[in-house]
């Protein structure tokens, strides 16, 4: 159970405490852990993957690769926990509401950890802005400037 966080604690989050967070459940919770999270700062976390993700079965048969659209989700996810450990926004629901500047860089692959760093950039009313990076062995593979909605 994720407890009250004072101001500036660095928290880490396990399976549990995301699935508590997150309405997202398997296929589609798509991480792991946040291994450090500042509460209205910024969030790191991991998904680790392997060849039995649904996903890899058809993306692609005998090539596979994590979907573009699937790291993005699992960036919105990572950036959850950066607000919702906050009194405010506690069991609030965030939704995605926009995404600028994606790039892809490289692919993510089974057998990867899929490493996130999300950084909060802005916070007004229930729309939030923050700068997600996706990496994999130290080597960026996606970036994104994401906007969700608090509901």
């Amino acid at each position: 159970m994720i407890e009250e966080v004072k101001e500036g604690e660095v928290i880490s989050l396990d399976i549990q405490d995301l699935m508590e967070m997150l309405p997202h459940r398997y296929p589609f919770l798509l991480v792991d852990r946040i291994t450090e999270c500042v509460p209205g700062k910024y969030a790191k976390g991991y998904k680790n993957l392997t060849m039995n993700e649904e996903f890899f079965q058809g993306h692609f048969p005998g090539n596979p690769v994590m979907p573009g659209v699937l790291q993005l989700e699992a960036l919105a996810q990572c950036s959850a926990p950066v607000l919702m450990t906050l009194p405010e926004y506690k069991g609030k629901l965030t939704l995605y509401a926009g995404v600028d500047n994606v790039r892809f860089k490289n692919i993510v692959r089974p057998g990867d950890r899929f490493d996130m760093v999300i950084e909060l950039v802005k916070v007004k009313g229930p729309i939030c802005k923050s700068h997600g990076v996706g990496y994999v062995d130290g080597k960026v593979c996606i970036e994104a400037d994401m906007t969700v909605a608090l509901k």
